[in-house]
């Protein structure tokens, strides 16, 4: 009763400052986790010194993103009705979505590896991957497709425990997964001399060991969450309603891994030097992204719930306190990437060619670091209240219908500088439209036509 009570405190009443705290800190560290994570396999391959086995892990890259974009599909939209439900004391609708997340985490994972198995070739032959690289993103390729069902559902699961109010345990299954990985990398990568297979081994181990932890946590420690087959459901809303409201970050995701084929195409024409650079910019700018990201996911909880309990006024408060402090936090981190660039991507690897390429192009994704916090509270914001299509409208845009246009424009107008510049172009829109959304949909809200005053209203 008294932890009931407290969560029950920290969703309506808590001030505003702390609650996006509490939700939000341990959200964060487990976005840098996930960040961590992700450096892993691209730092300790770095080390072997070899630019192509470099080159054959970002290649590879948009099969982890794909697997993800499914996890946060199943994890985004399960949080969502999760968390409404826990504001409107619903329980039993609780149990059928987490279970829910379970099983279509497992069912879509066993189907991920199949399809990896069975056409390999095909596939690593659209990724990009050439004759110098091929092996090495094979191996890398094989042993990531077994590990699927535990990628997919211990990152899904740990936005699942987050809703229930637990972030700290959320948290810890993040770091699980990410410390076994950390650990396991150099030895699978250089001490049994594995490479590219040896990092896809870690990262799969370090999975069903995450994995492992949140099915403790389902079974014992969790009040409402249910990994039971009794529990699940595709009925009552419950399949349409978690998909279509983690829809938009499921399109981000996937998108993301279609515009890094696309550009992975582009920058293979110049060498396999920029490839491997753009797969270290890639992981290194992902902390300045996933501060951010990790802010505005951290709150959706609170946003979902104080919808569902019809407190707009807190809503609003929640929402304006995210943005003023990710305006805050971006513009930091992009300050000290800026400062130093160079000793960042020589962390990653000593080569000469992939680190001039790699400075450039980390200089071109940072410059829209201090506002993207913006689109992702203003995504998160559209979804708590409903209206998913407009989050959707976003995602496509940001990943796919304006970036990869705007890649082969502006590759045809200036060349490989226009490709390294296309990303930052697409996020400036993103976020401006994002605004235009969010606005009109807050209008209609309760009370949203007075929103904007006194708040950061991007």
């Amino acid at each position: 009763m008294e932890k009931q009570g407290y969560e029950h405190e920290l969703m309506s009443s808590m001030k505003v400052s702390k609650a996006v705290a509490v939700m939000a800190v341990p959200s964060v560290i487990s976005s840098l986790v996930t960040v961590l994570y992700n450096m892993a396999d691209t730092f300790f391959v770095g080390q072997t010194g070899d630019p192509l086995q470099v080159a054959a892990v970002s290649l590879t890259n948009p099969i982890f993103i794909l697997m993800m974009a499914f996890a946060n599909m199943f994890g985004m939209g399960g949080s969502t009705v999760l968390s409404m439900a826990m504001g409107e004391k619903n329980e039993k609708r609780v149990r059928a979505a987490s279970s829910f997340v379970t099983y279509a985490s497992v069912f879509v994972g066993l189907v991920f590896a199949a399809l990896l198995i069975l056409f390999m070739d095909p596939i690593l032959a659209v990724f990009g991957a050439d004759a110098e690289t091929y092996e090495f993103a094979r191996g890398y390729t094989l042993h990531i497709a077994w590990g699927a069902p535990f990628i997919i559902w211990s990152a899904a699961a740990s936005f699942i425990v987050r809703a229930e109010g637990a972030s700290r345990e959320a948290m810890v299954g993040s770091m699980i997964g990410t410390i076994a990985n950390i650990v396991l990398d150099p030895i699978f990568i250089s001490v049994l001399g594995q490479g590219t297979a040896g990092a896809a081994i870690a990262t799969s181990l370090g999975n069903i060991m995450a994995s492992l932890y949140y099915l403790w946590y389902f079974l014992k420690k969790s009040r409402v969450l249910s990994i039971s087959w009794k529990d699940f459901t595709w009925k009552n809303g419950i399949l349409t309603r978690i998909c279509s409201t983690g829809l938009p970050t499921a399109i981000f995701s996937a998108l993301m891994s279609v515009s890094t084929i696309v550009l992975n195409q582009m920058l293979v024409v110049y060498g396999n030097a920029p490839v491997a650079a753009i797969g270290i910019v890639f992981k290194a700018n992902m902390f300045i992204t996933f501060l951010q990201m990790g802010l505005a996911n951290g709150v959706q909880p609170l946003l979902g719930y104080n919808y569902g309990s019809g407190d707009g006024k807190r809503f609003r408060a929640v929402e304006s306190f995210t943005k003023r402090s990710c305006l805050v936090v971006g513009i930091l981190a992009t300050l000290l990437y800026f400062a130093l660039r160079e000793p960042i991507i020589r962390l990653f690897i000593n080569d000469d060619e992939v680190v001039a390429y790699g400075v450039e192009m980390l200089t071109a994704y940072m410059l829209s670091g201090p506002v993207i916090g913006f689109l992702f509270v203003n995504m998160n914001s559209l979804q708590s209240v409903g209206h998913a299509l407009e989050a959707t409208v976003l995602s496509v845009l940001r990943q796919g219908v304006l970036l990869i246009p705007l890649l082969y424009l502006l590759q045809a107008m200036f060349g490989l500088t226009g490709v390294i510049f296309g990303q930052s172009v697409t996020d400036y829109a993103a976020v401006i439209l994002s605004a235009v959304l969010w606005r009109r949909v807050r209008a209609g809200l309760p009370g949203g036509k007075a929103a904007g005053s006194g708040t950061v209203s991007a």
